[in-house]
C-alpha cells in the first residue's frame, strides 16, 4: 500500500495527465515517486462520472482527445495494456449551418475540400503539405520554445499559425464554408478571432483530424488517467489520492517536487519557499476566459437537421465567421454573447459502453468571462435547437457547471478557465515564465498545463517537466 510518510526522490502534487506522465518519466529512469490527489478520484482535467443518471457515463472536463492521440509521450507508454482504446468517430468534426448542410472534416483532405466548392483547391493546398509532413512538425511543436529541425517545414507552419484565426480564414479561403469550419477549430484557442495566435491552434487541430483524427477513449476520459496510473503503479510509482496539499510542509521529505498546479496554486502551497521577484511574476500571469458546461442523459441522439453530423464525433455550433468573432470576443470583455459558440461532443454514438443500450450521453460548453456566475446552458439548448430542432425533448437530465463553480472539482480551472491560464502571444511560448517548468527554488518544478505546450490531454507538460529535473540532476 501506498506510505504517505515514505521518503521518495521525487512527489507530485496533482494527478492529472500531466502529473502522471511527470511520474512515469521519472520512476522509467529509476526514481522512486509518489503522486498526491486531492480528490477521491485521480484523473484531474481527465476524469468521467454519472453526472446525470445512474449508467449515463459523463466526462467530467475533456472529452476529445486529438492531441492525447498524438502525443509522442503517450505513444511510447503500453497504455493500451492497461485499457486504454481510442475510438476514431467516422469523421473528427461537423459544423452545421443555417441552410440545413454541415461542413465535414474528413480524415481525408480531399473528401473533406469537396465541401468548399471553389475553395477546394485552395484547401488542398493549404494543409496537405502540413499533414504530409506532420511527423515532423508534431515534436517540435508539441513541447518547449526551440530551434526547428525542419526550418523550412516551421515556416510553413508560421506563415499561417502567428496570425490571427480571422486573418487566416479570410487570406486563404473565399467562401463562407471554409472560413467557418476554420475559425470554429481556432476558436479552441479561448481567444478572441481576431487575435494573434489563434490560427495556430486552428491549424495544428485541422492537420491533427487529417493526420490522426480527434478520438474518444472508450469508457471515457477516466481510462486514460486510469491507464496511466496503474503503468505508474507497475514502474513501483505510488498514487496516493483523498490527500490535498495546502503547503509543502505536508509531503513527505524528497530530493524534488513536481505541482500540477497552476501559479495561483503554487503561490498558495510554496510561497515562502520562492523569491520575492519569483512571486511577483507568478502573480502576473493570466487567466483566460472560463466555461459554462452541460451534459445531458439523452432518450435518442441529437436529431440534427443536417444528417451528417451524426458522422462527428464532435459539433461546432457557431454559424459563420462572423457570428463566431462575435462570440469569442464577448468573454474578454466581460460579457456573454446571445448566440454564443458551442463545442459539442456526441461520444455514444461511436462507444455504447458510456450510455444504457438505446440511450445516449452528450458534452457541451461555450466561452464565458473568468469567474462567471452565470448559467448559460438555456442559450447553448438553444444553439443545439438551431441545428437540431426537437432536440429538447429528448432530454432526460441535464447537469451543468458554472466557470465560477469548476475550481470546486479541479482547482486547476481557476475561474473556470480549462487551458491552465491565457494562451495569449504573451503566454503562448513562455509559460508561465522564462523558466517554464523550473522555479526560483531548487528541486521545485511545476508540471501543469501553465506550462509548455499548454492546454489538453498529452502529459508532455509533465514528461518535459520531469525531463528537466533530470537533467538538473534528479
Amino acid at each position: 500500500m501506498p506510505d504517505a510518510q515514505r521518503n521518495y526522490d521525487a512527489v507530485v502534487i496533482g494527478s492529472g495527465p500531466n502529473g502522471l506522465s511527470a511520474a512515469i518519466t521519472l520512476a522509467q529512469a529509476g526514481r522512486s515517486v509518489a503522486v498526491f490527489e486531492g480528490q477521491s478520484t485521480i484523473g484531474g482535467g481527465a476524469r468521467s462520472a454519472e453526472l446525470t443518471l445512474p449508467g449515463f457515463v459523463h466526462d467530467v472536463c475533456s472529452a476529445v482527445h486529438p492531441m492525447g492521440v498524438t502525443s509522442p509521450f503517450f505513444r511510447s507508454l503500453p497504455l493500451e495494456e492497461y485499457g486504454l482504446e481510442w475510438i476514431q468517430p467516422a469523421a473528427p468534426l461537423a459544423h452545421p449551418l443555417d441552410d440545413g448542410t454541415a461542413v465535414i472534416l474528413e480524415r481525408s483532405i480531399e473528401e473533406t475540400a469537396a465541401n468548399f466548392g471553389e475553395d477546394a483547391e485552395r484547401y488542398v493546398r493549404f494543409f496537405a503539405p502540413l499533414v504530409s509532413q506532420w511527423s515532423k512538425l508534431e515534436n517540435v511543436l508539441l513541447g518547449p520554445l526551440k530551434l526547428m529541425t525542419h526550418p523550412l517545414l516551421g515556416v510553413r507552419f508560421g506563415i499561417h499559425a502567428m496570425r490571427s484565426g480571422s486573418a487566416v480564414a479570410r487570406s486563404s479561403f473565399r467562401g463562407e464554408r471554409a472560413r467557418a469550419l476554420f475559425a470554429g477549430i481556432a476558436a479552441h484557442s479561448v481567444l478572441p478571432l481576431e487575435d494573434v495566435p489563434s490560427a495556430a491552434f486552428g491549424v495544428m487541430l485541422q492537420v491533427i483530424g487529417h493526420a490522426a483524427g480527434w478520438p474518444f477513449a472508450r469508457g471515457g476520459s477516466q481510462a486514460i488517467s486510469n491507464a496511466l496510473a496503474e503503468h505508474l503503479k507497475a514502474l513501483g510509482g505510488d498514487v496516493i489520492s483523498d490527500m490535498p496539499i495546502e503547503s509543502l510542509d505536508q509531503v513527505p521529505r524528497a530530493r524534488t517536487i513536481l505541482c500540477d498546479v497552476t501559479p495561483r496554486q503554487l503561490l498558495a502551497i510554496a510561497g515562502s519557499r520562492l523569491t520575492e521577484s519569483f512571486r511577483r511574476l507568478l502573480a502576473l500571469y493570466r487567466y483566460g476566459p472560463g466555461v459554462c458546461k452541460v451534459d445531458w442523459a439523452l432518450d435518442a441522439p441529437i436529431p440534427w437537421a443536417a444528417e451528417e453530423c451524426r458522422r462527428a464525433g464532435t459539433v461546432h455550433l457557431g454559424g459563420t465567421l462572423e457570428e463566431m468573432e462575435v462570440s469569442e470576443r464577448a468573454p474578454w470583455q466581460g460579457e456573454i454573447a446571445q448566440r454564443p459558440f458551442v463545442l459539442l461532443a456526441q461520444p455514444t454514438l461511436f462507444d455504447t459502453t458510456r450510455a444504457p443500450s438505446g440511450k445516449h450521453i452528450a458534452w457541451a460548453y461555450c466561452h464565458v468571462p473568468n469567474g462567471s456566475n452565470a448559467d448559460v446552458s438555456d442559450r447553448i439548448e438553444q444553439q443545439v435547437e438551431r441545428f437540431a430542432p426537437g432536440f429538447r425533448q429528448h432530454i432526460l437530465k441535464r447537469s451543468v457547471k458554472l466557470a465560477a463553480s469548476m475550481e470546486r472539482f479541479n482547482a486547476n480551472l481557476v475561474g473556470g478557465d480549462i487551458s491552465g491560464g491565457a494562451m495569449d502571444l504573451a503566454q503562448f511560448f513562455l509559460r508561465p515564465t522564462r523558466r517554464q517548468y523550473r522555479t526560483s527554488a531548487k528541486g521545485l518544478y511545476l508540471c501543469s498545463a501553465s506550462t509548455p505546450p499548454g492546454g489538453g490531454v498529452h502529459g508532455l507538460c509533465g514528461y518535459l517537466a520531469a525531463q528537466a529535473a533530470l537533467s538538473d540532476g534528479l
